[in-house]
Order: C-alpha cells, then sequence, then structure tokens
C-alpha cells in the first residue's frame, strides 16, 4: 500500500506562512481549553473503576497507596518523559498527531517500500483506534460528571442518563456553528477546574498526609510484585489516568509545544497530581467514599456547583476529542486514506476549525450507543483503556523511525528508549485486553471497521491509479497530444481543464470527450492534484506549470494535509507563471469512475465490492475542490479491477 497522490517532503521547513501566533500567556491558557480536557477530567473516574468490585481488588491502605503511587509515575513516565520530552520533539513541519507522525515515519524511510506500506498499515491502525478513543471520550466523560447527581441527591439517579444523553446530543448539534465563539471561554474555565482539583487535592492530604508516601515508586512496585496478576488486571484501570495523553501531541500544531510543556509541569501535572493524592487520603480515612472519591473530596454545600463545573470541563473534553477527530478524518481523506466527504470550515480566521457532517453524526450514534449500552462511567471504564493504550503503542513504534531514519540518532539510543516505552505501553494494552468480554470489544470493533474502511479505500484507491496507467498505455501524454493535433481536431473557444491523477497518463475524459463531442479547447490543460506528506504549503509552492504543445500545459497543484482544497483559488497561483484563467471561459472535465469487481487479485471480491459501493456514494468531487458547479463536465468510465 502508498499514499494515493502524495509527495514525499524535502529537507528544510516547507510550510504555509502561519499568522503570527500570541504571546507564550496566551497561547498557554488556550491549550488549557482544547489541550487538557480529556485528561483533566479523568479523576472523575479512574480510582473508581480502578477499586471496582468486579475488578476483585480490596480498598486498604497498602493497596490504596500503591495504585496511587503507580497513577502518579504512570503520569510522570508515559506523559511527562515519553509525549512531553520526546515525542512533541516529532513535529512534522510544526504538526502533530498520528497522521502527521505516520507521514514523518513513511517519509524517513521512502526508499524501503515493504518497510513504508508496513509503517502505512501500523499507522492507519492507530489513526483508527483514535476513531474508537473519540466515541468512548465523550461518553464516559459527560456520563461521570452527571453521575454527580447520584451522590447529591440518590432520588436523581433515574435522570442521569437522560441528563447525559441531552447534553451529548446538544453538543453534537451545536458543532456545525462551529467552536469560535464559545472557544475563547474554555481556557479560563479550565484554569478554575485544574486549581480547584489542586485545592480539593491540598484540603483531603492535610486529613491523611500518609498518603504522600505513594510518592515513592517502591510502592507501586511493591503493589505488582506482591499481587501479580491482580496488579496486572488492576493496570489495565490505572491507564484511565493517561487518558487524553495523545491530545498534547495531536494539538501541537496549534499552540506549539513550549506552551504545551509549560502548561503541563506549571499546572496540569501539579493539579493532577494532589487530586489523585486527594482522593487517596480520602479513601484512606473514610473507605466508604469509594462510592464516588472525586465528588465525596467536596463538602455538601458544593456538590452541586462542582456537579455544574464538571460537566462543563467534560463538555470541553468531548469538544476537543470531536474536533481532533475532524481534523483527522480531513488529514486522511486528503491522504487518501478516506472517502471525500463534505468538510466545513467554521471560521473565517482558524482553518483549523472545520465540521464534517458525515463524522459528527456517525460519532453521536455512537455516542449514545455507548452511553445507553453500557449505563455508567465504570462500565464504561472496561471500554475504554484498549483504544487509549493501542494508539500508544504504534505511536512508540512510529517514533522509533522518525528518531533513527529522519534525525539520526544512535541506533542504541533509539533501540534502547522505543523498547523501554514499547514495554510500559505493551503491558498497559496486555491488561486492557483481559477487559474485552466486559467492554473493551467496543473500541475494538469500531477500529477494525474504520481500519477496514481506511485500508480498502486505500488499497482501492491505488489499484485505480494503477488501471489508469494500464488504459493509458505506453503512450506519453505530450506525444498523444502531437499526434491527436497532427489530425487538426476542430477547436473551440475557452479553456479546457481535465483532472486526472497521474500527470503523465491520458485522462479519460479527455478521451470520451474526443468520442461524444468531437472537439478539442483552444487552450487546454491537464490539472493533478497532489497531497504531500507535510501539514502546510505555501502560495509561492502551490502549483507548478508545464508547457506541452500548441496551447496545452500540465498544470500540478501542491497541498499540505491540512491545507484547505479551493482549486479555483488555487489557479491563481498560475497567473504568475504566465497561465491566467478566466472563471467564465474555464470548464473543468471530470471523470466519474463506475468500479466493477472481476476477480481478487489485487484484494479480496469483498473488499472489490466494499470499495465500489464507498466509490458510487462517495461525496461530490466539484464539491470537494470547490468548482464552480455551472462550469463541470463530469464523463463516465468502467473500470474493472
Amino acid at each position: 500500500m502508498s499514499l494515493p497522490a502524495t509527495e514525499t517532503s524535502g529537507a528544510g521547513h516547507v510550510g504555509e506562512p502561519r499568522p503570527h501566533k500570541p504571546a507564550m500567556p496566551a497561547l498557554a491558557l488556550a491549550a488549557l481549553g482544547v489541550v487538557y480536557g480529556d485528561i483533566g477530567t479523568s479523576p472523575l473516574y479512574t480510582l473508581q473503576t480502578v477499586f471496582d468490585p468486579a475488578n476483585g481488588l480490596a480498598l486498604n491502605r497498602f493497596n490504596l497507596i500503591g495504585i496511587v503511587s503507580l497513577i502518579f509515575w504512570s503520569l510522570m513516565v508515559v506523559v511527562s518523559l515519553k509525549y512531553v520530552a520526546l515525542i512533541l520533539r516529532a513535529n512534522n513541519h510544526g504538526e502533530g498527531g498520528i497522521m502527521a507522525l505516520l507521514s514523518l515515519a513513511a517519509s524517513s524511510v521512502a526508499t524501503r517500500k515493504r518497510l513504508r506500506n508496513s509503517l502505512l498499515l501500523v499507522g492507519i491502525m492507530g489513526a483508527a483506534l483514535f476513531f474508537g478513543d473519540s466515541v468512548i471520550t465523550p461518553a464516559i466523560s459527560v456520563l461521570s460528571a452527571v453521575e454527580g447527581l447520584e451522590v447529591a441527591a440518590p432520588v436523581l439517579k433515574t435522570y442521569v442518563i437522560p441528563v447525559t444523553l441531552a447534553a451529548l446530543i446538544t453538543l453534537f448539534i451545536m458543532q456545525k456553528h462551529g467552536t469560535a465563539g464559545i472557544g475563547a471561554v474554555f481556557g479560563p474555565i479550565m484554569v478554575v477546574w485544574f486549581a480547584v482539583l489542586a485545592v480539593a487535592g491540598v484540603v483531603n492530604i492535610a486529613d491523611a498526609p500518609a498518603i504522600l508516601s505513594a510518592l515513592d515508586p517502591f510502592h507501586g512496585l511493591a503493589f505488582c510484585l506482591h499481587h501479580r496478576w491482580l496488579a496486572f488486571v488492576a493496570l489495565g484501570a490505572v491507564v484511565l489516568s493517561l487518558t487524553g495523553a495523545e491530545a498534547l501531541y495531536a494539538d501541537m500544531g496549534h499552540f506549539g509545544a513550549n506552551p504545551i510543556r509549560l502548561t503541563w509541569f506549571g499546572l496540569v501535572f501539579p493539579a493532577l497530581a494532589l487530586n489523585y493524592l486527594g482522593q487517596g487520603a480520602l479513601l484512606l480515612a473514610n473507605p466508604k467514599a469509594m462510592q464516588n472519591p472525586f465528588y465525596l473530596l467536596f463538602p455538601q454545600w458544593a456538590l452541586f456547583p462542582m456537579i455544574v463545573l464538571s460537566t462543563i470541563a467534560t463538555i470541553i473534553a468531548s469538544q476537543a476529542v470531536i474536533s481532533g477527530t475532524y481534523s483527522m478524518a480531513k488529514q486522511a481523506m486528503q491522504l487518501g486514506f478516506l472517502p471525500r466527504m463534505t468538510v466545513v470550515y467554521t471560521s473565517a480566521q482558524e482553518i483549523g476549525q472545520i465540521y464534517v457532517p458525515g463524522i459528527n453524526w456517525a460519532l453521536l450514534c455512537a455516542v449514545v450507543a455507548a452511553v445507553v449500552g453500557f449505563g455508567s462511567s465504570t462500565a464504561l471504564g472496561s471500554a475504554y483503556g484498549i483504544a487509549v493504550t493501542g494508539t500508544m503503542l504504534i505511536t512508540t513504534c512510529l517514533t522509533f523511525f522518525v528518531v533513527r531514519y529522519a534525525w539520526n540518532y544512535n541506533w542504541f539510543l533509539c533501540v534502547f528508549a522505543t523498547v523501554f516505552f514499547f514495554l510500559i505501553d505493551a503491558t498497559f494494552f496486555s491488561a486492557n485486553l483481559l477487559k474485552i468480554v466486559q467492554g473493551g470489544w467496543f473500541p475494538l470493533v469500531i477500529g477494525i471497521v474504520m481500519f477496514t474502511v481506511m485500508a480498502t479505500w486505500g488499497r482501492g484507491w491505488e489499484m485505480m491509479l494503477a488501471e489508469a496507467r494500464v488504459r493509458a498505455g505506453t503512450t506519453p501524454l505530450k506525444s498523444y497530444l502531437s499526434t491527436l493535433l497532427a489530425h487538426s481536431p476542430t477547436r473551440v473557444g475557452g479553456t479546457a481543464i481535465f483532472l486526472s491523477p497521474n500527470p503523465h497518463s491520458v485522462p479519460h475524459a479527455l478521451v470520451n470527450n474526443l468520442i461524444h463531442n468531437r472537439v478539442f479547447h483552444q487552450r487546454v490543460v491537464f490539472l493533478t492534484v497532489s497531497t504531500k506528506e507535510i501539514p502546510w504549503v505555501p502560495p509561492s509552492q502551490r502549483a507548478t506549470v508545464e508547457r506541452l504543445v500548441d496551447e496545452c500545459y500540465q498544470v500540478t497543484i501542491h497541498y499540505g494535509f491540512k491545507d484547505e482544497v479551493n482549486l479555483p483559488v488555487a489557479l491563481e497561483a498560475c497567473k504568475p507563471l504566465g497561465l491566467a484563467f478566466d472563471p467564465t471561459e474555464t470548464s473543468y472535465f471530470l471523470s466519474r469512475a463506475s468500479v466493477v469487481p472481476v476477480s481478487n487479485v489485487g484484494m479480496a471480491l469483498w473488499r472489490e465490492k466494499m470499495f465500489a459501493v464507498m466509490l458510487h456514494n462517495v461525496g461530490n468531487v466539484a464539491e470537494y475542490l470547490k468548482l464552480p458547479a455551472n462550469r463541470v463536465i463530469e464523463l463516465g468510465a468502467r473500470v474493472e479491477l
């Protein structure tokens, strides 16, 4: 498998000129409102899930100190050391996230085709698991917050599910309006949230300071050595404290690495550590608080305000994950791993603020099913860890190839660091595999479905390009045009732009137009859209123009995988190159392929049929490319795979 219609970036910084970024304090505040919502709301459910009676772990002093120690040092090693110190350095021209990392890793081994294809498959699986994570996060976060109603007034228990569903449905309905209006308040709210977490933790630590012994990593190690199998099972719940760690990397392009590091070490990590220690201190003093150790940190009068604050914080966390899913889907589309879908840009100022209706409604259906099917945050905790730890494991693997082959670090150092983090991630992942029956199957099913869709689309598109090259034969486009013009075809005024995935092949639309209309325009442009394995392409490098013969041109439009696709605007970049377009005199000719599965040579027959169905129902290519509807002519083509 390869990245369809993509190019590997060369050395040096290549990227669209970005707006001047605000000062560090403003970036840090904004990062708090976007990056840390998921991991910042983990204290709502982590300890409660660890000591769920179904896990068989008794609540006593030894176990409690051991678990809190494991949580603290997991945050220290996995988040602080792995993500903040190491992986934030693996930026793809300033951008992060598993698709950006996949492009960086694949380009670092571009000359090793088999290895590169293997990395693409691994990266696609990581992206697929992210979709599973994006379903569980809103469900468990908002549900765990609303469950505070049970603590404040047990009679309200029957309202937990309806209130949760109402909040989530409202959240998804509001997505089409964008987040620009409410984004400005996310940061200050999360400052309040983390400040409250820290203060509540300190107050309860003062009542039982013995919990501070959990800062000694040997307590966590002693817990693991004593319980062994039971400790291994408990790790499947401990990992819930790490959910959202991927967001630190995924949102790096919006804020930069330094603001994320500053907010993590300056506020988020201390607040989380103090809150987990505070919950541990509460349980040391009052084991009955296991009913809900987070909300019982607070006095009775503060419960309803905390329920409101928690619900807002979890909605912010959900918003960040939902927005990340849109971004992931858009990148996958432009890299050729998802069919085209409608992408709505919800902000005139921020290109990253997008809305993908198809993804939005599919997510909503899956989230509602998760809330109704599992019914509680504790039950959802069993489903949560697999997607998170699977993505972490794949990130570690991909990072090795970046560090070794892109950065050229010492081989021994690369292997040592990778093995160290791989063993930790693999342990967490293996522990979560034990929870497949209890709910872990849910994100796995979502991941497998998304992997099948992405891999099938990518492979099917590659096969279509290969078929197009075969149909074009060995005659180069320039030679074909020379032969055609030698027969003096009837020429009509205006400009015809023929879109072709291969700049060297003869487009089906050209051949069909000559057969049916028997005319050749006065000026003909063969246009190829190429997505590079970098996030942004500067306007100065947007277009390349090559003159073929007698008013025939080959034009290639280059995009990064995070650029907004708009062909009429992109074609304006051809004017300085001597090729100007009059929109009223320009027509776009597209081929609409109809795939007929006839064999199982390239893919299994069922996958070929699946690709044919996706291609038939794919979003309108003219709309995706922002072409004027009244200037588009589509010509059909039958392709046998």
